[in-house]
């Protein structure tokens, strides 16, 4: 007998959007040495491997904040928290590209648990008190998942410019 379910309605869409995203941004250092990845290629000191890093770690804080709630997203008054947002773009001396696509690939299997099995995606948590957030505002695991998807395809936009940047490669075209 088979047990296996195909996965319908907006968990598949949400899925689904997660995956070409991904898919773009991890295109975009495919082929690059560790000297190139840590490389910047515009005035901004973004690197190719910076961002893939900065996506993970927002992905792994939404998705935490979706199962514990807004305990886990410090805000901006706390310089430990300052300081992990600066370096979180930044390839350390000991990441590896390597390491960096295998923690992308962690944490993107976990998000995708959560879509999957979360029973309620109207589920919501109030969002922590930082300049950025509305005073008093929830965030719902759908809008987390949306916002997830809008982040990754923001940052796979800006991967592509510096690999054009570096190299002349395109993600598409």
């Amino acid at each position: 007998m088979d047990t296996t379910t195909t996965l319908t309605g907006e968990p598949a869409v949400l899925l689904e959007a997660l995956a070409t995203h991904r898919h773009f941004l991890r295109f975009t250092v495919q082929g690059l040495t560790e000297e190139q990845v840590r490389q910047r290629t515009t005035a901004s000191e973004l690197t190719l491997g910076g961002l893939v890093k900065h996506v993970a770690h927002t992905e792994a804080t939404w998705a935490d904040f979706v199962v514990e709630g807004p305990g886990v997203m410090a805000g901006p008054d706390d310089p430990e928290q300052v300081a992990k947002w600066v370096e979180e773009f930044r390839m350390g001396p000991d990441d590896t590209l390597e390491g960096v696509l295998a923690h992308y690939e962690e944490v993107a299997r976990r998000t995708d648990e959560l879509v999957r099995t979360l029973p309620d995606l109207d589920a919501a948590h109030p969002l922590p008190e930082a300049p950025w957030f509305e005073p008093g505002a929830t965030r719902s695991a759908r809008r987390v998942f949306l916002h997830i998807v809008a982040e990754t395809a923001q940052h796979a936009g800006h991967a592509d410019i510096l690999r054009e940047s570096l190299d002349g490669q395109k993600t598409m075209g």
